[in-house]
């Protein structure tokens, strides 16, 4: 019988709040979850499914798990998220290992395949158009963030995406549901929420829209600040950069993924946009939201992307100055368009050269960006200590850009102004000002101001 069940999660925000949604229900079937293996029952991996390298890192770890498991024949091992969804067959191999696969939305039966455990393999792996574990409270330790789940699923369908395929198609929960949970998280003394979706600018539940829904959460007392992460450069309503720009809790940060500067590329992504069109919603957020941050997603080495192709991404970066970028080797996935329809024709050596050419030119415009804040004041929420010393607080500022500077005590939750006077490519390093806050609710416009 288990009844400790230690979770390793891997990949993006949402597996770490599909993390939490586990570990609320199994809590509620009277399993413990614990921080340690060495005093579990059994082990969960939530997995990624999304890069080659996310694969490749689970499989190394079902290895390792394996040689546990012949010291701890009783150990219990199973498999969620993406990757169990995607690669089942793979994963549930002749070795013994692994117990149970679950996909994303399979989680309601993990209470009775922990029960089961051990009485042959198990798979659980069929998609939902409905599931969204609307009832289901999720585990979380305290902090000053909090991952909240509005959607579940994709509809977009992009070629080299696997998503649709191991999280299934989109669904929204309802927005009453999700105010309730803030207002919860609110009262447990979380002060930031970041709203989660793969497109949440096409969410939707009883004719709510995301921009009406964000400006419901932003009204909660007791958080100070709403972040959201991913819109879709396709559909980015004007209401929600109107919210940004005069909600004193919406963080003006959009994460606006752009994948290629090629308009040939993203057509045989199948993204919905052209370049034209992506600079187009850039300028809008401009205009609309001076001072904004946006970070974005970039692919080098698509299938065909030629060097002229490729040198239009670096372009882009020059072009668009984001404040920071997440840069990735196309890897081919099992099921998705890209694999039946193109040849992944070239080589690891060209896609990594690649993606180290957009990391250069990446730093670079950040390096500039971040030079300019010499000298100005942010607002800080503080997160924890700095990973490098216990006397450094390490919190954000309302763009989302990483702060550090000397505290004699840190205090996460707490708002502080922070004088900017050294930068590196990714964090504003500064001292604190003793003078309080300007703005009530932490936020966003007036994030920078010189002193």
């Amino acid at each position: 019988m288990i009844v400790k069940i230690y979770i390793e999660t891997y990949g993006c925000q949402m597996n770490f709040s599909d993390s939490e949604l586990v570990g609320g229900l199994l809590t509620e079937a009277g399993v413990e979850v614990v921080d340690n293996l060495d005093d579990a029952d059994g082990i969960l991996l939530n997995t990624c499914a999304i890069r080659e390298n996310a694969a490749e890192k689970i499989f190394h770890r079902v290895k390792q798990i394996g040689y546990a498991k012949r010291k701890r024949p009783d150990l219990r091992v199973g498999i969620l998220g993406c990757l169990a969804q995607n690669l089942k067959e793979e994963l549930l191999d002749d070795s013994g290992v692994v117990d149970f696969l679950v996909g994303p939305d399979g989680y309601r039966k993990l209470p009775e395949l922990l029960r089961t455990a051990g009485h042959g393999p198990r798979l659980e792996t069929e998609l939902s158009r409905t599931e969204t574990y609307t009832d289901i409270p999720s585990l979380r330790k305290s902090g000053v963030n909090a991952w909240v789940t509005i959607m579940r699923g994709c509809d977009n369908f992009c070629t080299f995406c696997v998503v649709p395929y191991s999280r299934g198609r989109e669904r929204s929960r309802g927005a009453d549901d999700i105010v309730s949970e803030v207002e919860g998280l609110a009262e447990a003394g979380f002060r930031q929420v970041t709203l989660l979706g793969q497109n949440v600018n096409s969410y939707g539940a009883a004719g709510e829209s995301f921009s009406s829904l964000m400006r419901r959460v932003c009204d909660v007392d007791g958080i100070d600040r709403v972040r959201f992460t991913s819109p879709h450069p396709k559909d980015f309503p004007i209401e929600l950069l109107e919210l940004l720009a005069d909600h004193p809790s919406a963080c003006p940060h959009i994460h606006l993924p752009l994948q290629s500067g090629s308009d040939a590329v993203l057509r045989r992504m199948d993204r919905g946009y052209t370049y034209s069109e992506y600079s187009e919603v850039v300028a809008r957020i401009r205009k609309i939201v001076p001072g904004a941050s946006i970070t974005t997603d970039l692919i080098a080495g698509f299938c065909g992307e030629t060097e002229d192709e490729f040198a239009m991404t670096l372009q882009a970066i020059e072009e668009v100055r984001y404040v920071s970028a997440f840069t990735f080797a196309y890897s081919e996935r099992k099921n998705t368009i890209a694999s039946r329809r193109y040849e992944d024709d070239l080589s690891r050596e060209i896609k990594h050269q690649r993606v180290a050419r957009m990391a250069e030119v990446q730093r670079r415009v950040s390096n500039e960006i971040h030079k300019d804040c010499l000298g100005t004041v942010v607002d800080v929420l503080v997160e924890g200590a700095s990973r490098k010393a216990a006397t450094e607080a390490f919190g954000r500022d309302p763009r989302g850009v990483g702060v550090v500077f000397p505290v004699e005590i840190v205090e996460p939750g707490e708002s502080v102004r922070v004088r900017i006077t050294d930068t590196t490519t990714n964090t504003l390093i500064g001292e604190r000002l003793d003078q309080p806050l300007i703005a009530a609710k932490g936020s966003g416009i007036g994030a920078h101001s010189a002193i």
